[in-house]
């Protein structure tokens, strides 16, 4: 299958201090992202921080509309953003070889990078409930309109990928510029796709394929 050019719409950073992005997410309003030390959160319309939690953020950011899910080494917190508290610690299904994470459907939905994986597991005991392979290395996931997408990052070369949610066969790519990686990734749940950009300290707007109406 030939892949598509992925369009960049937008280009964010790099932070004062922030030297990598790893997960990302977006509440609806505002775009969170992974920093190592902390979770940050960015508007989107002005790429202005606006606040930064104080949890470990070292792989993939969710949203459930009203938590946030934070891969921190080999455990997944939830978080209350309202206060900033962790309210809950789950295991995370790579054992810290994790990447992406995203939320869908009751369940959140882990990428497990050099395995070559995605999980889906329960958000409440982290047990796995089915698991998808890939033939690349698993970034960021994200989940739109009933379609499920991952990031790959693998020997300099990065792609956004839409897989069959029950087979894990791959429909669509979108290739990524030379030098230019997705780490996290989260959808807007309309035509953008919100990237991390690993060690380079920045985020990117890619936009979604249209589909026919």
């Amino acid at each position: 299958m030939k892949a598509a050019t992925a369009e960049i719409i937008r280009e964010y950073g790099p932070f004062p201090g922030i030297t990598h992005v790893h997960g990302v997410s977006y509440d609806g309003r505002q775009v969170w992202f992974a920093t190592g030390d902390q979770v940050q959160a960015m508007d989107p319309d002005s790429g202005e921080i606006v606040r930064a939690i104080d949890v470990p953020g070292h792989a993939g950011t969710a949203f459930d509309g009203r938590h946030l899910f934070q891969i921190a080494e080999d455990r997944i917190q939830k978080i209350d953003p309202a206060t900033s508290r962790v309210l809950a610690t789950i295991p995370a299904p790579g054992g810290g070889g994790d990447s992406g994470l995203a939320w869908a459907e009751g369940s959140l939905w882990v990428g497990q990078y050099q395995a070559r994986k995605i999980h889906q597991i329960d958000p409440e005991t982290g047990k796995v409930l089915r698991t998808m392979d890939s033939n690349r290395f698993v970034t960021g996931v994200t989940w739109v309109d009933g379609e499920l997408w991952h990031g790959t990052w693998e020997e300099n070369r990065s792609e956004l990928r839409r897989i069959d949610p029950a087979s894990g066969a791959v429909l669509e790519r979108l290739e990524m510029p030379p030098g230019t990686g997705v780490s996290g990734l989260e959808s807007d749940g309309g035509e953008r796709f919100f990237c991390g950009g690993g060690a380079s300290g920045r985020l990117r707007t890619v936009r979604r394929p249209a589909r026919p109406k």
